[in-house]
């Protein structure tokens, strides 16, 4: 079975232009037809929630993971699927002083194989994200179960050891330029799955909308599943 997953980072949709439009980044969801979308940086304003907009667009299964608290709502994490959730817990990624941070570890059900989704948005900070990658791997060990990890991963280069240690436990990921938008250069985006044989292609989405929705590009992945 072939699958279309992808990651976002939707920037609060807040667009390059400095507006707040929802829908728009909606359009570019649909544009995706992607079966499982990872989404970081969504606004769960009291007005304007938008793994909700998402959620009715697509009428994909919603979860949410909201890491930190504003006055009008909350701030963080979305998924959506396709296909059903047999379950789904979060993982909390918060290193004091810095921002809270955390992972949405779902299973679903693709008519009888399950595949395990690990969608998250790493730190600012190398020390940090090391941490976080080193917590991410502890989770997932060494589970048989197929995993697909997406994410703004906020590291490009090499030498970093966030980088180095989802590389050696998935093995490499495609790096594919996401950020900025308008001309992007920097692969911050990535998907990573294990086993490693999975994954059979990735591409940044750029299109019109995707140009102007957000700082990054969607990242968009085609992933093979073994049989039930």
């Amino acid at each position: 079975m072939r699958l279309i997953v992808a990651t976002y980072n939707t920037h609060g949709g807040i667009g390059i232009d400095r507006r707040f439009d929802a829908q728009r980044i909606a359009d570019v969801v649909a544009e995706l037809n992607a079966d499982v979308i990872a989404l970081q940086e969504l606004e769960f304003h009291t007005h304007a929630n938008m793994l909700d907009i998402l959620h009715e667009r697509t009428g994909f299964h919603a979860i949410a993971q909201r890491t930190f608290a504003r006055d009008n709502g909350a701030f963080g994490n979305g998924l959506l699927s396709r296909w059903p959730v047999t379950s789904s817990v979060p993982i909390d990624l918060s290193v004091p002083g810095r921002e809270p941070r955390g992972a949405i570890a779902a299973t679903i059900d693709c008519d009888g194989t399950l595949l395990r989704i690990v969608a998250t948005h790493l730190g600012l900070r190398p020390a940090e994200r090391a941490e976080q990658a080193r917590r991410l791997v502890a989770f997932v060990g060494h589970d048989t179960l197929p995993t697909l990890l997406a994410g703004d991963i906020n590291e490009w280069l090499m030498p970093r050891r966030a980088l180095r240690a989802l590389h050696a436990h998935f093995g490499e990921s495609p790096a594919r330029a996401t950020f900025p938008s308008p001309l992007p250069m920097i692969a911050l985006d990535r998907v990573w799955t294990s086993p490693a044989s999975l994954l059979r292609s990735v591409h940044a989405h750029r299109s019109p909308k995707a140009l102007r929705a957000s700082d990054h590009l969607p990242l968009v992945a085609t992933i093979e599943m073994p049989p039930a």
